[in-house]
C-alpha cells in the first residue's frame, strides 16, 4: 500500500483516501498540505502524495508568472519525482516536509542536499535535479492532476472518491494559515461535501493577505 500518513485521533464518517498533487516551491501548497496532514490527526484519512508542476502548467505561456524563478522550479519537482518513482508515496512526503520546511519557513532554496538529508534519503537523488530523466514521470502525473481538476488551474490539486464513485479533483483548498484541530476536520467535510455534490465546480473569493507559512511540526510526514 503507497499510503503515507493514515489514521486520526477522532473519526467522523467513513474513511476516505486524498491524493495531494504539489509543487514544492509553492507557498499556498505548502499551507494546504500541513492542513491536510492536519485532518490526518482528527479524520480517518489517508493521503498520497503526488507530483505536479508549476513549470508544465506554464510553460505555453508567453510570459512566464514566475518570471526568473521558472527554469530554476524544475530541480525540486524533479528531485521529488525520482524519489516518488523509486521509493513510493511515503518518502515523497517525508521529502516534500523537509524540503518545505527549508523553503518556506527558512528562506533556503537551494540546498537540495540538505532536504534529502532531513527527510533520511539517499543523497543520490539530489542528481535528478539536472536532469531530464524523470521529466516524463513528472508530466504523467501532472496531467493525471488536470485531468481531474481542469486545465485552469495551480497547485495544489486535491482529489476524492465522490458519492457517485467516481474519483472528482479539485485545485485547493488556497487557506492562510492552516486551521487547526477540529477546524481542520471541518474543513475537510465541507471540502468532502462539495465533492459528493455532482456538478460542483468552483468557489473562489480574493485573498486578503499574504501567505502565513506557519511552523515547522517534525512529526507530520
Amino acid at each position: 500500500m503507497d499510503t503515507t500518513v493514515r489514521g486520526a485521533e477522532r473519526t467522523t464518517g467513513p474513511p476516505r483516501t486524498a491524493d495531494f498533487w504539489f509543487d514544492p516551491v509553492c507557498p499556498y501548497t505548502w499551507i494546504a498540505s500541513r492542513w491536510l496532514v492536519e485532518v490526518t490527526r482528527v479524520r480517518p484519512v489517508t493521503v498520497r502524495w503526488r507530483v505536479m508542476s508549476l513549470s508544465v502548467l506554464n510553460e505555453h505561456r508567453d510570459d512566464d508568472p514566475e518570471g526568473e524563478w521558472g527554469e530554476y522550479m524544475w530541480a525540486p519537482v524533479r528531485v521529488c519525482a525520482a524519489v516518488e518513482r523509486r521509493l513510493g508515496p511515503r518518502a515523497l512526503g517525508e521529502l516534500f516536509t523537509a524540503m518545505g520546511t527549508r523553503f518556506h519557513l527558512r528562506g533556503d532554496w537551494g540546498d537540495l542536499v540538505g532536504a534529502l538529508d532531513d527527510a533520511g534519503l539517499p543523497r543520490e537523488f539530489a542528481d535528478a535535479a539536472g536532469s531530464t530523466a524523470y521529466d516524463g514521470v513528472i508530466r504523467a502525473s501532472h496531467a493525471r492532476a488536470v485531468a481531474l481538476s481542469g486545465p485552469d488551474v495551480g497547485t495544489p490539486v486535491l482529489s476524492v472518491t465522490g458519492a457517485d464513485g467516481e474519483r472528482v479533483g479539485f485545485f485547493g483548498p488556497v487557506v492562510s494559515p492552516a486551521p487547526t484541530g477540529e477546524a481542520a476536520g471541518r474543513l475537510w467535510d465541507g471540502f468532502l461535501l462539495l465533492a459528493d455534490t455532482p456538478g460542483f465546480h468552483e468557489l473562489t473569493r480574493a485573498a486578503t493577505a499574504e501567505p502565513d507559512v506557519g511552523r515547522a511540526d517534525p512529526t507530520a510526514r
